[in-house]
């Protein structure tokens, strides 16, 4: 398809800048069918059925953005995918001024060597020493906030739990799973109250999930790959759901990537661990979810392509008409919307 059919103007005004307090008070749009409704997070025991699961992703974002010098150049790297035990890929700001073989010193005592250079312009950096990256990445590293969010205000201390789900476990993240961003404690016992039952994944999300589309059509796109996990137990339970008739919600777009990936054609989820890139545009078949919230996303994202394919591209273009109409706030820190096809 062409990349174009998936274009909108969203004013910059609807881009949230901080996330909604308390978090279940974030408004929620409600797409089900063809019918469009307006809600907030907190309602949604209400908009949902007994027997029914939310699954959602348990990894946890690193303070991935470092900030450098190789010499008297200033380079930035956002690291965005673990390739070894201390070894990962990173986007280089200011690429041009590094070579492979040169040593970034990213202060606190944190080095790396920039040891490849990727076709697709990242580097592979190796870090010195013998300490886990993730405890040089406390030290000398930051949040790496969404580049709509960055643009606008300097990351602070505050976003260090505001960009962190109350389920974050696995280490590994460089961006969040950020529709799980609204739950509390309050909303997920109400939840099971109701008898609407939860699951967590992992899938370690990428910062390649920020890259713009540049191809024409999407045939020509190429997805960064991201890794993932979800056990047998957690595949054995999520199948007697749908097998008892309950529906499978993906809380964000990175649990549905990962639940489609571990299935089979029948539709049956098998456990799963290693890379996905799977790419889900309209035409594209699903087979292990029954629903979504994710929150909204950019104009000609694989994001907003994935939730067009679930709910069908007019469907989605007359939704986000509507939340911008009504004053939705959008992306990372903004509200939510409840996808029921």
């Amino acid at each position: 398809m062409r990349v174009d059919a998936f274009d909108f103007d969203l004013p910059p005004e609807r881009i949230a800048l901080r996330p909604a307090r308390p978090r279940d008070a974030a408004r929620m749009l409600v797409v089900e069918g063809g019918a469009i409704g307006d809600a907030v997070v907190r309602d949604l025991p209400n908009r949902l059925r007994a027997g029914d699961c939310l699954v959602f992703n348990d990894t946890r974002v690193i303070p991935a953005q470092l900030e450098g010098r190789r010499g008297e150049a200033k380079i930035g790297a956002t690291l965005h995918k673990r390739i070894g035990l201390r070894r990962w890929q990173a986007f280089v700001r200011n690429a041009k001024r590094l070579r492979v073989g040169e040593t970034v010193d990213f202060g606190a005592g944190v080095a790396a060597l920039a040891e490849e250079r990727l076709p697709d312009g990242s580097f592979v950096l190796a870090f010195a020493g013998d300490e886990p990256v993730e405890i040089l990445l406390e030290r000398a590293g930051t949040m790496p906030l969404p580049p709509y969010i960055a643009g606008k205000r300097a990351t602070d201390e505050a976003d260090r739990s505001d960009y962190q789900t109350m389920f974050a476990r696995q280490d590994g993240a460089v961006a969040a799973p950020t529709a799980a961003l609204h739950f509390t404690l309050s909303l997920l016992d109400t939840l099971t109250a109701a008898g609407i039952g939860s699951e967590t994944l992992t899938l370690h999300v990428g910062a390649g999930t920020f890259l713009p589309v540049k191809a024409d059509d999407t045939e020509d796109h190429v997805m960064h790959a991201e890794w993932g996990r979800i056990d047998a137990a957690t595949a054995d339970r999520l199948n007697a759901v749908r097998a008892a008739g309950g529906r499978v919600i993906a809380v964000g777009t990175t649990s549905l990537r990962l639940l489609e990936s571990a299935a089979r054609e029948d539709g049956v989820i098998a456990p799963f661990e290693g890379d996905t890139a799977i790419f889900i545009t309209p035409g594209y078949r699903f087979k292990a979810i029954d629903g979504l919230m994710t929150n909204f996303h950019l104009p000609r994202s694989t994001l907003f392509m994935l939730v067009s394919a679930l709910m069908g591209l007019e469907t989605m273009q007359a939704a986000y008409a509507h939340a911008i109409a009504q004053d939705y706030r959008f992306y990372s820190y903004g509200d939510a919307s409840l996808l029921l096809p």
